[in-house]
């Protein structure tokens, strides 16, 4: 899920940097980043399977918010994620917040299609709307109340990946320790270099319950107007963990921000078997 960051307080926007997934830059400029990209075709992993879970999102040690997520492959053509969500508990009080997002990924090439996100505040309503091709991607945005009309932006780079198809190719590939996998991710309002380095394997106990886990470092960078890289003050570094077995379901995301650690954690999963 991601989301615009507003004028927010310091619990607020740490947990609004999580919910995004933090798609936030970390280090220094490199002039020959292009050239670093990944360019492996989708792996022979199996297919995600139909799933509905459950996360919650915290900040600090408590929890904050908590979402829904549902994977499906309605044609044979297509995957499709919708993911719902926001704040819960005092942290809703003083901050309210909810999301709808939806996109379509080709079950073929793990390549975007589309992706649509409308995210609810207490005075506003953000609606965003991803349009991929093979040459980038056009993005349309709305906020409601506005005196303006929607403003659209065009970002062309090939072989961009927003975040549902990004964990899909990832997934996909063999995650063997010491890996490193780079690739662009427009997530919702700009585009980020995102390198994905397998760390590890480890034992990892979370509410849904305990697993074996393959363990990931993500560092990012912002790609800026001339496609040079930005560093991100408020963003320093991220760890995934990701089960390792056939279904290699994200587990946990701990991110070290500007304020802290923010979390993702999953809190139940069911598979759906009537549905391929």
């Amino acid at each position: 899920m991601c989301f615009v960051v507003q004028e927010m307080k310091r619990p607020q926007l740490a947990l609004a940097l999580l919910l995004n997934l933090a798609w936030t830059g970390a280090s220094g400029a490199a002039p020959a980043w292009p050239s670093m990209i990944t360019n492996d075709p989708p792996g022979n992993f199996p297919p995600l399977r139909p799933l509905e879970a459950t996360y919650r999102f915290g900040w600090a040690g408590f929890t904050a918010g908590a979402g829904q997520v549902h994977f499906t492959h309605p044609v044979s053509s297509r995957f499709e994620f919708t993911g719902t969500g926001g704040t819960i508990g005092f942290v809703r009080a003083l901050w309210k917040m909810d999301v709808n997002h939806r996109a379509f990924a080709d079950a073929a090439t793990l390549r975007p299609i589309e992706m649509k996100q409308v995210e609810s505040y207490r005075r506003k309503k953000l609606v965003t709307q991803l349009a991929f091709t093979n040459k980038g991607v056009e993005r349309t945005r709305n906020e409601r109340p506005s005196s303006s009309g929607p403003s659209t932006k065009q970002f062309d780079f090939p072989n961009l990946f927003d975040m549902h198809s990004a964990a899909l190719y990832l997934r996909s590939q063999s995650l063997s320790v010491g890996s490193v996998y780079r690739i662009v991710v427009y997530p919702a309002t700009s585009a980020y270099f995102a390198t994905l380095t397998v760390i590890g394997h480890e034992a990892i106990s979370v509410h849904a319950g305990s697993y074996q886990a393959i363990k990931i470092d993500l560092h990012l960078n912002k790609v800026g107007k001339n496609l040079e890289l930005e560093p991100h003050k408020k963003f320093r570094r991220a760890t995934l963990w990701v089960s390792d077995d056939s279904d290699r379901i994200l587990l946990r995301i701990e991110a070290q921000i500007f304020v802290g650690t923010v979390f993702a954690e999953l809190q139940s999963i069911k598979f759906d078997h009537t549905k391929s």
